[in-house]
């Protein structure tokens, strides 16, 4: 009993500080997201450290990490020119060429390790950036529009809660046993079912109170919540799948009740990029 009103506590306490840091303003939502990622990168660092021959600098890669989202940020948001990635492409070159006298007993370990920290946790959080700002078309002005982020954690919990409460009731046929015994095709239904309510919630709230900016129209909606199911699920499997690997049951502990920050935002890692390469496909139509 004690375990879940520490887990539900600090769930509250989590969605709460995402709602507000991604509604308040540009700022915040970039301070924010340059924390967590800050914060994964080196959870990630201290997990893979922890493997035989394997020493990556724990530092300099959640640094670089930190850096790369905040470039991101400017260059979406208008403030810096392109020009914002050469210190980050010149530490990615200087955590190559420090391997060369490091004397570690294997480099290409380290440099895997490294570069994955880069493309699997600062990348994915960066392209938030992209679904953030938006250039108006009859003025030319960059804005900001913190409906269209704050909808993909939205559809990412509700799903988390659908197929759980789903899976719970009716989960008979498991969805990748291999990776996650827990999950069944009966619980991901259930939470796409959820997630489809939901966009039609946003959609229609959005619509009403002038904060869909984004002007997608319900289809588009729809299909942006799809897209985050079936993304959503994919990240969860991921990590699973890296946890497994390492041969740990939670990431980390910042959170009772919920484990370290890869859990945390696990699904994340890929719907953010999957639902920014969707959002960009529908202009293109």
């Amino acid at each position: 009993m004690k375990n879940l009103i520490v887990r539900t506590v600090s769930g509250i306490l989590f969605v709460a500080i995402m709602v507000v840091g991604i509604s308040f303003n540009a700022m915040a939502m970039m301070f924010l997201f340059a924390l967590i990622t800050g914060m994964t990168i080196w959870e990630y660092s201290g997990l893979v450290n922890q493997r035989r021959r394997v020493s990556i600098n724990r530092f300099i890669s959640t640094a670089a990490g930190v850096y790369l989202f905040l470039a991101v940020g400017g260059f979406c948001s208008d403030i810096t020119p392109a020009a914002v990635f050469i210190p980050y492409l010149l530490t990615i070159v200087y955590l190559f060429i420090s391997e060369l006298y490091l004397k570690q007993d294997d480099p290409i370990n380290n440099w895997a390790y490294t570069m994955l920290s880069q493309l699997y946790i600062a990348l994915p959080f960066s392209t938030i950036n992209m679904l953030a700002f938006g250039q108006d078309e009859q003025t030319g002005i960059v804005m900001y529009h913190w409906l269209l982020p704050l909808s993909v954690f939205i559809f990412l919990w509700m799903n988390d809660t659908g197929a759980y409460c789903a899976g719970t009731l009716f989960g008979r046929h498991r969805l990748f046993e291999r990776i996650s015994p827990k999950k069944s095709w009966e619980g991901s239904i259930g939470g796409a079912v959820l997630v489809l309510v939901a966009a039609w919630v946003v959609w229609y709230i959005g619509s009403k109170n002038g904060a869909n900016t984004t002007e997608l129209t319900l289809p588009q909606w729809l299909g942006l919540a799809l897209v985050v199911v079936v993304f959503g699920t994919w990240g969860d499997l991921v990590e699973s799948l890296f946890k497994r690997t390492l041969g740990i049951k939670d990431s980390g502990n910042i959170m009772p009740g919920h484990g370290g920050m890869l859990d945390r935002f696990d699904s994340s890692l890929m719907a953010l990029p999957a639902s920014v390469i969707y959002i960009y496909s529908l202009s293109l139509i």
